[in-house]
């Protein structure tokens, strides 16, 4: 590299010339480790708030080498926290118009930009890299990604182990963590720490709505029910958003609610969670140093999670999150659950979409020995329908495992139930 465009890492390399009092022991200063750093390929999953400071940070940091996959345009909602974003760029793919602001800044780097969705891309994509930076804002997108990675891990293989840093923020809280696929505690094993939310009651949002978002889950889950049913409603699908957003329009002028807008149609349909400009720089910061640190091994890099809280002042905790042997996707046990025998399989499948350690919207059932529900094809969810109104206590018995699968996952969940007494 040329004199002129290193003096731009001028700060980066005081950490990469020398060892430290924590340098990991495999660290060698100087130009091999600047070369590694170089030669890094990094995926960065998001190009929104977070992704927008995480792309700038890695440009800035020494890595030469970035990859950034988006399936959103931009808004102009955007233009308030994502930097990198103008208002002639609304309606433009976030990821490239992100890759190509960055580049023309820093122009000895090289940012890949692809518009579309993670479950698109096979396993071949993601071990091109040497590390995958999630800055999403959808828990399922995370643990869709958590899945893949820890699915291609292969013992005899060293370069299948790809560390996953993942960033999120929530108005003034934020976290980042660190997370080596079967190795350390997953995105699954800690996914009781981000509890959905309480669910609203049926007879309020058909009879007597009092929120804007009363009237979104209502086009949501009633009136895509009696208008579309015969069609999947796609949460990243524009006209499937629109078509709810003009529904929930209406629903809101007949109760004379005000508040309903795209955004918050949007928010509330795919549980998007607020981001604030400053939360984001913290958490990116934080991603894009334990990346440098894996990286490099100039010093230890996290092990494993750090919260931070700016609401009534700065606050950061640091903490080891353990990897729980029943988690279904880097465990090998199944996680057991409480349930009352009396309940029907309706009730439990509604419980499943509300339990903060499962979250499972359209689950498929089923036991060693029979199918207890089948969401799809339409042949057997009419032949398994029947057991829905059945009690659980007639369908499995008291410490029986079963089998759950979900089409916004690539794995099958392992349930132990047990009945309460």
């Amino acid at each position: 590299m040329a004199g002129q465009s290193r003096s731009r890492y001028q700060y980066i390399d005081n950490f990469l010339n020398k060892p430290g009092p924590t340098t990991d022991p495999d660290f060698v200063p100087g130009a091999p480790t600047i070369s590694n750093l170089e030669a890094s390929k990094v995926l960065v999953i998001g190009a929104g708030g977070l992704g927008c400071e995480i792309l700038k940070n890695l440009a800035m940091s020494g890595f030469r080498d970035i990859h950034v996959i988006d399936m959103d345009t931009i808004d102009v909602s955007n233009l308030n926290r994502q930097f990198l974003f103008r208002k002639d760029d609304v309606g433009k793919s976030k990821a490239e118009v992100a890759a190509a602001s960055v580049t023309s800044r820093c122009k000895d780097v090289t940012i890949t930009p692809f518009n579309g969705k993670i479950q698109d891309k096979d396993e071949d994509f993601y071990m091109q890299f040497k590390i995958i930076i999630c800055g999403l804002d959808s828990i399922e997108a995370r643990r869709w990604i958590n899945a893949t990675l820890v699915s291609m891990v292969d013992m005899e293989n060293p370069e299948s182990l790809k560390p996953l840093v993942d960033g999120g923020t929530e108005g003034f809280k934020g976290q980042a963590r660190v997370i080596l696929p079967t190795l350390t505690s997953c995105i699954e094993c800690q996914l009781d720490m981000h509890a959905p939310r309480a669910a609203v009651p049926l007879c309020t949002l058909a009879t007597i709505p009092r929120q804007p978002e009363h009237c979104i889950e209502w086009a949501k889950i009633i009136g895509w029910e009696e208008h579309r049913k015969d069609t999947v409603l796609d949460t990243d699908d524009p006209e499937h958003i629109t078509w709810l957003y003009d529904k929930a329009l209406n629903r809101a002028k007949e109760f004379n609610i005000p508040g309903v807008t795209y955004q918050l149609t949007q928010g509330v349909v795919k549980n998007i969670i607020p981001a604030i400009a400053s939360t984001n720089a913290i958490v990116a910061a934080a991603c894009c140093n334990e990346a440098f640190k894996i990286a490099t091994s100039c010093n230890p890099y996290l092990t494993n999670y750090m919260m931070y809280t700016g609401d009534d002042s700065i606050y950061t905790y640091t903490f080891e999150h353990e990897q729980k042997p029943d988690c279904p996707v880097c465990g090998n046990l199944a996680k057991t659950i409480t349930v009352n025998p009396r309940h029907t399989l309706q009730d439990f499948i509604e419980s499943l979409g509300e339990r903060p350690e499962a979250q499972l919207k359209k689950p498929t059932l089923r036991t060693e020995s029979t199918s207890l529900y089948f969401q799809s094809p339409p042949s057997l969810e009419e032949q398994t329908r029947p057991n829905l109104s059945k009690k659980l206590s007639e369908l499995v018995s008291d410490g029986e495992e079963i089998g759950v699968s979900d089409p916004a996952f690539t794995i099958d969940f392992k349930f132990k139930l047990i009945f309460q007494t």
